[in-house]
């Protein structure tokens, strides 16, 4: 009888039944050598993977698509899918298919997202893979960050501002919320992240204060500082939940929550990380500033680096305790290279030590593991005498668990393989049964010989030998001639023309022990390796405590590399609320310059009651934009603990960085470059305080000329005078009209960055000086960029006419208060405004040019003259 169309394959029918569970993963489903894919799956892996899409029939229905790939090749595919943003559920086979009658036991073995991939080719080694998780509260907003890599977990809750700023500083890889608040999410921080979404009832205070008290076996959140913050709690408790959502049962690795403290950093929202470019550049093949800085010799080093440079400290004690450690690396040369050499000889132990619970660490590794605790009691010695309060501390914590790593040397093989199911991992002496069954694998044939000489010498027979055949495995031959030397104990079993043969107890006893002999050796093998790690469990915190402080002590020794090699000096950190710069420089400007060239170093003083506002102007392209960045960046590296780019630096504790640099649409969320720039100058404008330094280049040049003057000219006058904080601030700009404040307000002074002419050349000498500038040389860059010469040569003739007829109005028009003016009824009708109305209608707005507009409102002012 024929099948029905709707009957399916045994197989299809348990891979239906498993998809069910995971449908919006891709299913990779192990069958035979193969991983499999089928139907919506086989169709993205084909274009993901550049795999052949085939058909094949499902019993007798209709025709499904089909890809694969060898189950050897897991970790390459699996890499490809997750970087191209999608789940990824991985079924093994769960019984081994020899010794099952029809259809083999299957089940989902590991989830893999972007945000909770442990695969060591889906991390980079410098950079933590963050899962975030946002709840939205009834006054706050929570955030968790959880690195299932590296076992850390961080809360913090606050205003969405807030939130939005730890977002842009951990870049998790993956963000998780609840359904119903997806809307508010998208408002919120936009589509600049993945993400996905749960079930309400997973962000509940009840639940995750349940799991996470279950978690950490403790009865309350107080040790970890966030008991009383809710939205964090929920937050925290969400990102633990989704963990063993997607298969991830053993997180013993996970051993602490972090509270992230608003009130502990310098505060930079998300266009400051961005403008001051910390973390990536703003252009194709720049450098940031963690790139120029990142000297580091350790994956912990590289990736707290990251952290201390989005999260520069706030208070003076911390400050302190950094830069007199670098001092003190500095002088200690030769201690200091000692460190280095060590660091270099440690592994990522972080995220060695979180491969330990989730059975994902390899012999290799754990022998890596050892010898990276043999770098930890080379790097305490060094540390027992250290003179600064940092570097004991950092003797201290380190541990070199002597126990464990005694037990991992003794057990391991020096040079063991990568899979403890290849054999050759447990040293000789471990075990007295796997030595006899090496000796038995390895040796068969001389152990033979052995038994051969040894019963011809005990029979008197010389022409005794041993073989083997499949019928009844390993014999003794006996010739007609001596088999009548045959002792009583040994068994007939075949009987030759010429010759017997024999096989003996003890023969029979070797056979059992070489046959499986293999096998055997790689069960003995997992288990006495098993059991090592099992040992490992218990010195997973002191090994993370050992890893967190070798991060620190790397990212100190960067500190103190850096300012060797690149001549940087200690700042002066004072409760000041003044900054004083020497010779400055742009960190990251300065390693890129060609060699031979040298970096204009400039002075510069910000003091809240003489010098509060420096109006600066200059040529494009001469400097004004790079002085401005390294001033906030000097800020920034002074407080991180790190020596700057300048002679000398006295800088007031600042709590707050705030940047509006450059001008950028935003097209996908609708907002023009002005709106933006807009956002961004609010967002300062509202969060300022008397500690704040604000950085601001070109305010106002994404509308028109006078409203962009109106409102940069408003900008300082608030900050002079409507604010009673006194915010140091730098204003960059191209309206010459500014530079009228320095009369008006005693705190402002213009500077302006010099250069100098020569013939019809412009040469930028990029050198700060007292006073305004009255030339922005824009033609001239524009001929340096290559324009034709037409063009440029047009430029001047238009430049020239509209200067000649000055169509600028006077500064004191623009600051003067407005004069409403009513016109009489009767101008209306006058020749004159009868002719500017034809001409006005005449205009095609959408169509007009800045300067064809200028060239228009020149012709109606004729008119009226």
């Amino acid at each position: 009888m024929a099948k029905s169309k709707s009957e399916e394959t045994p197989l299809m029918t348990q891979h239906k039944a498993i998809k069910a569970k995971y449908p919006d993963a891709v299913l990779l489903f192990r069958v035979g050598d193969f991983y499999e894919t089928f139907n919506e799956d086989a169709v993205i892996a084909s274009k993901v993977l550049g795999i052949v899409l085939t058909k094949r029939a499902n019993g007798s229905a209709a025709y499904i698509d089909l890809a694969g790939f060898p189950y050897h090749s897991l970790e390459t595919y699996l890499h490809k899918l997750v970087k191209a943003g999608h789940r990824v559920a991985v079924c093994d086979q769960l019984e081994d298919p020899k010794t099952v009658k029809g259809i083999v036991k299957r089940g989902v073995t590991e989830m893999i997202t972007p945000g909770v991939a442990v695969n060591d080719k889906l991390l980079e080694n410098s950079t933590n893979n963050f899962l975030a998780a946002v709840h939205f509260g009834l006054n706050n907003t929570g955030v968790a960050f959880l690195d299932i890599s590296t076992g850390e977990l961080f809360a913090a809750q606050g205003s969405t501002e807030y939130i939005d700023k730890l977002l842009q500083s951990f870049r998790p890889a993956e963000v998780i919320f609840a359904k119903q608040q997806q809307k508010h999410f998208r408002q919120t921080f936009g589509s600049r992240f993945y993400t996905y979404t749960l079930e309400e009832w997973i962000f509940t205070n009840n639940y995750a204060r349940e799991i996470l008290h279950k978690h950490f076996e403790t009865h309350s959140l107080k040790g970890f500082g966030i008991e009383d913050l809710t939205d964090a709690v929920i937050a925290a408790g969400a990102t633990m939940h989704y963990l063993k959502d997607t298969e991830h049962p053993h997180l013993q690795h996970i051993t602490a929550i972090q509270r992230i403290d608003q009130d502990d950093f310098l505060w930079m929202d998300r266009f400051t990380i961005r403008n001051l470019e910390l973390l990536q550049s703003t252009v194709e093949q720049g450098r940031s500033l963690i790139g120029t800085l990142d000297n580091t010799l350790t994956p912990m080093g590289a990736r707290l680096l990251k952290r201390w440079i989005v999260f520069p400290l706030r208070d003076l004690t911390r400050i302190h305790e950094r830069l007199d450690t670098v001092e003190d690396l500095i002088k200690e040369a030769d201690r200091t290279h000692a460190l280095q050499q060590h660091l270099k000889a440690v592994g990522d132990l972080e995220r060695l030590v979180s491969k330990i619970p989730l059975r994902k660490i390899n012999p290799r590794e754990v022998m890596q593991l050892a010898r990276s605790l043999q770098q930890v009691i080379a790097i305490k010695e060094l540390l027992s005498n250290a003179s600064t309060g940092l570097l004991q501390e950092l003797h201290g914590l380190l541990d070199p668990c002597f126990t464990i790593l005694e037990k991992i040397l003794a057990e391991i093989s020096d040079n063991p393989p990568v899979l403890a199911n290849k054999g050759g991992v447990i040293r000789e002496g471990v075990h007295a049964e796997l030595d006899d069954l090496r000796a038995i694998a390895t040796s068969g044939k001389e152990y033979l010989l052995r038994i051969q000489q040894q019963e011809s010498e005990a029979t008197g027979i010389p022409s005794l030998k041993v073989a083997f055949n499949n019928v009844f495995g390993y014999y003794l031959e006996v010739t007609n001639t001596h088999k009548n030397k045959v002792p009583a104990n040994w068994i007939r079993k075949q009987t030759l023309a010429n010759a017997e043969r024999y096989i003996t107890p003890e023969l029979k006893e070797y056979e059992e022990k070489i046959t499986g002999a293999e096998d055997k050796i790689q069960v003995l093998e997992i288990q006495l390796y098993d059991a090592l790690l099992l040992a490992l469990q218990e010195y997973i915190l002191p090994i993370q405590r050992n890893a967190q402080a070798l991060g620190r002590l790397d990212c100190l020794l960067c500190f103190a590399h850096n300012a060797v090699q690149f001549k940087y000096r200690r700042p002066n950190v004072t409760d000041a609320y003044f900054i004083d710069i020497k010779d400055g420089r742009h960190p990251v400007i300065e390693q890129g310059l060609p060699t031979g060239e040298t970096y204009v170093t400039n002075d510069l003083l910000l003091h809240q009651n003489e010098q509060q506002v420096i109006i600066l102007t200059g040529p494009n392209m001469s400097g004004k934009s790079a002085l401005l960045r390294q001033t906030a960046l000097i800020t920034l590296m002074a407080h991180m603990g790190s020596f700057v780019p300048a002679s000398a630096a006295e800088i007031g504790l600042t709590d707050k960085i705030f940047t509006r640099v450059g001008a950028s649409d935003n097209l996908s969320g609708g907002e023009s470059t002005f709106m933006v720039e807009m956002n961004e100058t609010a967002s300062i404008i509202n969060n300022l305080t008397p500690r704040s330094l604000i950085i601001l280049d070109e305010i106002g040049r994404g509308t028109s000329t006078y409203d962009g003057i109106s409102i940069a000219w408003s900008i300082v006058d608030y900050l002079h005078d409507m604010t009673p904080h006194r915010p140091k601030t730098l204003f960059a700009t191209h309206y010459h009209e500014l530079n009228e404040l320095e009369n008006k307000h005693s705190r402002v002074k213009n500077f302006h960055i010099t250069n100098k002419e020569v013939g019809n050349k412009i040469i930028f000498l990029r050198k700060l000086a007292p006073g305004g500038s009255r030339h922005s040389f824009g033609i001239h860059v524009a001929k340096i960029a290559g324009m034709p010469p037409q063009l440029i040569d047009r430029a001047n003739e238009i430049l020239t006419q509209l200067e000649s007829q000055h169509i600028a109005a006077p500064m004191e028009q623009i600051a003067a208060p407005i004069q409403k003016v009513q016109l009489s009824i009767f101008d209306a009708h006058s020749d004159t405004f009868k002719d500017i109305r034809e001409k006005l209608e005449s205009v095609d707005i959408n169509r007009l040019t800045p300067v064809e507009a200028l060239l228009k409102l020149s012709e109606i002012k004729d008119l009226l003259q």
